[in-house]
């Protein structure tokens, strides 16, 4: 009889008032663990103090309600912590999608930036090729057009008539005696007796700078009589220099445009007689300025 109580003892141990307060106290152990298995102990809790009646009506009330706030309190925490966990979680999502979104880009810009200075590189190395194979080009016409010309000189002189080399023996030692222009060479080898083609071959086939030539003829003039600037330009372009030609070598001379209009006031006085103001206008008439005429004039006492 003892054994068959001691087991109905056993198998009604649920029933006892301390495993409902074990189960409560289990269940709150557990809510700190796993959040749903812990509220269902509360249930059960409540299940077993009222089923079997532990405490007085008015305590179980107690205990149910307060137990009851301590529920819902911790299932508005779950709530809220469940939620900003959730917030949490979509902002790390949300931060993780940007910082490869942004890595992306960096990626992709690097890559384009690359692809731009390889484009870069290439089109600098072909306009580099393209200028030297000009270059080449260039030189190499060149090259080719002095040789052609070397030979065609050399075949011109292996080829020349007696008269041709005497033309140009005969232009070089005018040359170099007194200046001339191109035109007044010419004529001074036809007048020498050269035929009109002979004399420009000769004159074609020497070695001389006619800007030079210029300046050489307006120093020769300059130190032979007085002239003013435009007279003399007006006389190198009667000696046959282009007017270019004659206004350069009258420009690149050391000469004093007043000294010239005195001295030429003198010139005039020695040859006849003037009034000042007849002697100013035919200073002007020859060129000069109207203040170097009036200082020409003052210096020579009229």
């Amino acid at each position: 009889m003892a054994d068959v109580n001691n087991n109905v003892e056993k198998t009604e141990i649920f029933k006892k008032k301390w495993f409902a307060w074990v189960s409560l106290l289990v269940g709150g152990i557990l809510l700190g663990v796993t959040a749903g298995i812990g509220w269902m102990m509360i249930p059960v809790f409540f299940f077993l103090i009222w089923n079997y009646k532990h405490h007085g009506k008015k305590m179980r009330i107690v205990i149910t309600v307060f137990f009851s706030f301590v529920l819902l309190g911790s299932l508005a925490t779950y709530g809220e912590d469940k939620e900003v966990v959730g917030e949490e979680e979509a902002i790390e999502e949300v931060e993780e999608v940007e910082e490869v979104e942004q890595e992306t880009e960096e990626e992709t810009a690097d890559k384009e930036a690359e692809e731009r200075a390889e484009k870069e590189a290439e089109e600098k190395a072909k306009a580099e090729a393209e200028k030297e194979a000009e270059e080449k080009k260039k030189a190499e016409e060149k090259e080719a057009e002095e040789k052609a010309k070397a030979e065609a000189e050399k075949e011109a002189q292996n080829s020349l008539t007696v008269s041709q080399e005497n033309a140009i023996r005969q232009a070089e030692q005018y040359i170099n005696y007194t200046a001339f222009s191109k035109s007044g060479l010419v004529e001074q080898l036809e007048f020498e007796g050269f035929s009109k083609e002979d004399a420009s071959f000769g004159v074609e086939n020497i070695e001389v700078d006619w800007r030079e030539q210029a300046v050489l003829q307006a120093e020769q003039y300059i130190d032979y009589t007085a002239f003013s600037k435009s007279g003399l330009v007006e006389q190198l372009e009667f000696e046959g220099f282009s007017k270019e030609d004659a206004t350069f070598g009258v420009e690149n001379i050391e000469v004093d445009w007043r000294e010239q209009a005195v001295l030429k006031a003198e010139q005039y006085l020695d040859y006849t007689a003037f009034s000042r103001s007849g002697l100013i206008e035919q200073l002007e008439f020859e060129g000069f300025s109207k203040e170097d005429a009036t200082y020409a004039v003052d210096q020579v006492g009229l």
